[in-house]
């Protein structure tokens, strides 16, 4: 859920502790003052602020975190993640590919891919595209010999790239539209004595609104997250231009569609967004049919949205969990369980969605 990249101006920024280190100001006091001062701002300001000073300040992965993403779940995820980037880059004529997460968390995917790619051959050189000191020290643990950025625009240019996306473009920053009595409205974020609530902005125009959603009932949202459009052009671009794929992977919906899904987890459990900035993950369901549109705008090749149970499944997991499960008895109670949670539990919730250059082969796991 790490948001490398949040497209909209944050305001939290770091300053000295007069220690030679650097720790962030209590985020929700600068929030409370700029909005006091100036005014209500864009629920994309909000996240983007709130997510930015989030990540930056911990590791909110595991028990005694936040949240559990799948690849801290069971080893499998990522290794068929890297096994499937194996597989079409040999079908592409093993080019000399980078590999490329974004938002890496910790680093367990790209660590276990990487292992299963190098079986099969494939030892790209690795980019990690990651803005949080914290989690950058933990992928350094796990890839050590990774190149880090702190923005697509910094990725090799020379070559095709291998990028996944695993919970990384939830956390970017969305906008609300809101349908009232009269029309639409933008949803910004206000303050009344340190309390944050969201409140109707001004109108939009109903130009922006997706033709088919625009008689929607009153009380009715749609969520649109421009930052999130801009880096997949941004990678589209990339991608047909010097060849490779992307693959993203998230919990979220063939949209546009109608329905508010912004939501707030601390300790593994859901909070109220608008408590504490700062100290909890932001996050919204991802558009993939907005994310597909905005590929093919580019001239990409585009497989999915498909449910992450089947894609894993296509994969080979269950061939992979007896495998795991011969080789280690003991463990074959939880490794069972951990595969039911990948491919049921979150199965459907989770959507999966490729880009691909259109001279490189169809990805596997799209049938």
């Amino acid at each position: 859920m790490s948001a490398a990249e949040g497209g909209e101006q944050g305001f939290d920024k770091l300053s000295p502790n007069g220690k030679g280190e650097t720790s962030p100001p209590i985020l929700a006091d600068r929030l409370a003052r700029a909005i006091t001062l100036a005014g209500p701002i864009s629920l994309a300001q909000f996240m983007a602020a709130a997510n930015q000073h989030y990540y930056a300040t911990r590791d909110p992965l595991g028990a005694g975190g936040d949240f559990t993403t799948s690849p801290e779940i069971s080893q499998m995820f990522g290794e068929l993640i890297g096994l499937w980037a194996a597989d079409l880059w040999s079908r592409a004529g093993r080019p000399e590919a980078a590999w490329v997460e974004l938002g890496p968390g910790r680093g367990t995917l790209s660590a276990d891919a990487l292992r299963a790619m190098a079986k099969a051959g494939f030892t790209p050189p690795v980019h990690l595209v990651e803005t949080s000191p914290v989690l950058r020290a933990a992928q350094a643990e796990r890839v050590p010999h990774a190149t880090w950025h702190d923005a697509i625009d910094t990725l090799p240019s020379d070559r095709p790239l291998i990028v996944i996306a695993n919970e990384f473009f939830d956390a970017l920053p969305i906008r609300q539209l809101v349908r009232g009595g009269a029309g639409w409205f933008e949803r910004l974020v206000a303050c009344q004595d340190t309390l944050f609530l969201p409140i109707a902005g001004k109108q939009v125009p109903d130009s922006v609104i997706p033709e088919t959603l625009r008689a929607a009932a009153a009380g009715s949202v749609i969520e649109t997250s421009p930052a999130s459009v801009a880096i997949l052009r941004g990678l589209a671009q990339r991608i047909v231009t010097q060849g490779g794929a992307l693959l993203a992977i998230d919990y979220g919906y063939d949209g546009p569609a109608i329905g508010d899904t912004l939501q707030a987890v601390r300790g593994h459990a859901f909070a109220n967004p608008y408590d504490m900035p700062g100290e909890q993950d932001l996050t919204a369901h991802v558009d993939f049919g907005t994310l597909a549109a905005a590929a093919l705008v580019e001239r990409a090749q585009v497989a999915g949205p498909v449910g992450q149970g089947a894609f894993l499944t296509a994969l080979g997991i269950d061939a992979r969990a007896a495998t795991l499960a011969k080789a280690a008895p003991d463990r074959a109670e939880q490794i069972a369980v951990d595969k039911t949670r990948l491919t049921q539990d979150m199965g459907t919730l989770f959507q999966v969605l490729a880009v691909t250059a259109p001279d490189w082969p169809n990805p596997e796991g799209f049938a």
